[in-house]
């Protein structure tokens, strides 16, 4: 008999109480151990990655990559950049709905007044073809209260509550998504200048290539066919340059966009890869502290509790509502008699619906509402899947990427020397130009191969801090509002 005391308590509330989902049991997001550290190769960028298991993330980790354009240009995406300031936005807005959803939590208090001047019939008196003339004020102060003993009302201000926590969550990552945004981008600029400079490079490799042939084939030491092949390669080479230019010229005018700004304020930093270093210490959170770092995680936490409020109000909904009212006021015939003796008037009220017959519509409201707690349930449990992949996607792919340099280092190596020798060969007329032709081919490749290979390192170490939330915890740029809880309970992680 929970409620029999409902008229001098507080009333109970129905509908289900909102638990934290449990954290998966796994100890791991690889099927294997994580191994300590990453392959190792000499050029730049391959120096092997060390992963510290259990450390806490940076709420700046991009400045791990030891670049002061790259520094600039995230801190004035932050600052300039309208889709973050559309969520800070949606998270005022959310704050506010909340904070008035609390309103029918007290009683309501409103003051009226009233002047009017009236003619009636006498016939209202019995007295045919005469009227009457009088003047009416009125002031009142009316009370009204909800009792709420079911906690409708209480669980409408939980939800709203609920709701500004998932945009809270909504704001952190579409910061997340930002910085990380920013920093790819800026890795993708720093990879195409790298290709560009090199496919010039060979260019000019090729060009001074052709040279010789054409002085070969004047010598009689090569033959047209030789000299036309070489010009079809120098072409095609010069081709990829345009595609390359278009890429870099759409990578400028993303991060401007990026930044908040329109295509012809360009940006002023640009970005190379030798000016970026690849960071060596990689935080990896533990699993069960992955719940609370991940923004999403969090945005679907709140979207479940919000969920279990709505099913209390649809429950409440079909159970009685009483109120009480009461006002208190005066009534003359004039304004200044309302303050005089004997005008006082005054009324006590209750009030008590019990819904009786809708159509069924509270009732499959009720059930509509329990099917979104469903459907947020089963949208948490594919957020937690998907980020735990994320995370495994972006651990799998850094330790690919630097098997990926190693070898593509060593192909490089080697496809140079092959060319160098391929070329002192064919000027002293040992192999044939089909062979010098191969050799070119299969240089340019592996070089251009091991630039794409050294950004995927550095692209893929910003995903990886994507997948484990990016620090936010830590970020010491945005104040907490006013009266914000940011303990650990709050959906704050604790210090690892």
């Amino acid at each position: 008999m929970a409620c029999a005391a409902l008229l001098v308590s507080e009333g109970c509330t129905v509908g289900p109480d909102y638990q934290q989902p449990a954290a998966p049991e796994v100890s791991g997001y690889t099927p294997e151990p994580l191994a300590p550290k990453t392959a190792s190769a000499p050029v730049p960028g391959g120096s092997a990655q060390r992963f510290a298991t259990g450390r806490d993330i940076p709420g700046e980790w991009w400045t791990l990559y030891r670049s002061p354009a790259l520094d600039t240009l995230v801190r004035q995406a932050l600052a300039a950049n309208p889709d973050l300031q559309a969520a800070q936005a949606a998270l005022r807005q959310a704050r506010e709905t909340a904070t008035a959803q609390e309103g029918p939590l007290y009683p309501t208090v409103d003051a009226s007044a009233s002047m009017s001047r009236n003619r009636i019939s006498g016939a209202t008196f019995g007295q045919p073809g005469t009227s009457f003339l009088y003047s009416l004020a009125t002031a009142q102060l009316s009370v009204a209260y909800d009792l709420d003993i079911f906690g409708r009302n209480r669980r409408a201000a939980e939800a709203a509550e609920a709701q500004a926590e998932n945009q809270r969550f909504q704001l952190e990552a579409a910061y997340l998504t930002l910085t990380s945004n920013v920093v790819v981008a800026a890795v993708q600029e720093a990879s195409l200048r790298a290709q560009i400079a090199a496919t010039r490079d060979i260019v000019a490799a090729e060009t001074t290539q052709l040279d010789m042939v054409r002085r070969q084939f004047a010598l009689g030491g090569a033959s047209k066919a030789d000299v036309l092949a070489q010009e079809a390669t120098v072409a095609q080479t010069r081709a990829t340059l345009p595609a390359l230019e278009k890429s870099l010229a759409q990578q400028r005018n993303l991060l401007t966009a990026l930044a908040g700004r329109f295509p012809s304020q360009e940006i002023e930093q640009k970005f190379d890869l030798a000016a970026m270093e690849l960071p060596l210490e990689i935080p990896v959170s533990l699993p069960s502290n992955l719940l609370d770092q991940r923004p999403d995680i969090q945005a679907a936490a709140a979207s479940l509790h919000q969920a279990s409020a709505e099913v209390g109000v649809a429950t409440a909904n079909m159970l009685p509502q009483l109120t009480l009212s009461a006002s208190y006021g005066s009534m003359a015939s004039t304004a200044d008699g309302l303050f005089y003796p004997g005008t006082s008037i005054w009324s006590l009220g209750t009030g008590l619906t019990q819904p009786l017959f809708h159509g069924g519509q509270l009732l499959h409201q009720r059930r509509a509402a329990v099917a979104a707690f469903d459907q947020a349930a089963a949208q948490y449990r594919s957020t937690v899947l998907t980020a735990f992949r994320n995370v495994a996607d972006a651990l799998r792919a850094l330790q690919t990427d630097a098997d990926a340099v190693r070898q593509q280092a060593a192909a490089d190596r080697a496809a140079t020397g092959s060319l160098e020798l391929a070329r002192t060969q064919f000027a002293e007329g040992g192999i044939s130009y089909l062979t010098l032709l191969n050799a070119q081919n299969t240089s340019n490749q592996a070089r251009i191969a091991l630039v794409q290979a050294q950004a995927a390192r550095l692209s893929d170490t910003a995903a990886l801090f994507q997948a484990l939330g990016g620090g936010w915890w830590n970020r010491t740029d945005v104040p907490a509002a006013k009266g914000e809880d940011t303990s650990a309970s709050a959906g704050t992680p604790q210090k690892e």
